[in-house]
């Protein structure tokens, strides 16, 4: 039996937002279904900013008003209720380096994706000055693919997933350019996710909340 709209968690997305990505991907891979409100970040939905005044997506809010506004803390609730991939790390040492890997790519790669994305915003050195820094990250990623497929294992797991929409961002500023730079390893591994299942799942276009008043199950199906 389905649960009812009003017993579902309800999830604040917008689909080109990397963050928005890692929430869906989350669910769909633990097999959860929330109740899906589509947003516009210029247009934000008053019920949204009552739940978490900073304004971002992704945010959760779970029935008795419980709320998850961290994109790596809603894939974390989803795969601790089902994890039938072993999305999450299985051991300490993967825990560690999934964990390092997750801190960087949040706190150093997405600042100088930004910079690359938008350098016209950032005068203060040029473009490649950008693209620069974030390829550092890039060769590190390189490395960490150098005897396997995926970043900490054989399968992907919640550092895969947590990181590939920012590279696809990146690669994306230039596609040329990414792909002619020296990190096979890294466009096969990006090419991969992004040609799976779950993610062109959490591609999926819906209408505007706002402008519809129209919630989906995200999942359609279960």
């Amino acid at each position: 039996m389905k649960p009812s709209p009003q017993t579902l968690p309800i999830l604040y997305s917008f689909r080109r937002c990397p963050y928005a990505m890692r929430a869906r991907m989350g669910i769909l891979l633990s097999g959860q279904q929330v109740m899906l409100r589509e947003i516009l970040l210029k247009h934000k939905p008053e019920a949204m900013l009552q739940a978490s005044p900073k304004g971002t997506v992704p945010v959760l809010v779970l029935p008795h008003a419980k709320v998850i506004d961290e994109s790596l803390d809603i894939m974390r609730w989803a795969l601790n209720l089902a994890d039938p991939l072993g999305v999450l790390p299985q051991n300490p040492e993967q825990q560690t380096l999934s964990e390092t890997l997750l801190e960087c790519n949040d706190r150093e790669f997405k600042a100088w994706l930004d910079k690359y994305k938008y350098a016209d915003r950032h005068p203060q050195h040029p473009q490649s000055h950008y693209r620069a820094q974030g390829l550092a990250f890039i060769a590190r990623l390189e490395q960490a693919l150098e005897h396997q497929d995926f970043l900490i294992c054989d399968r992907p797991t919640l550092a895969d997933y947590g990181i590939f929409p920012f590279v696809r961002q990146f690669a994306g500023v230039d596609s040329h350019g990414f792909a002619q730079a020296p990190y096979p390893k890294v466009q096969l591994w990006l090419a991969g996710l992004l040609q799976s299942r779950v993610f062109i799942q959490a591609m999926a276009k819906f209408p505007n909340w706002l402008e519809t008043r129209t919630e989906c199950r995200f999942p359609a199906e279960l």
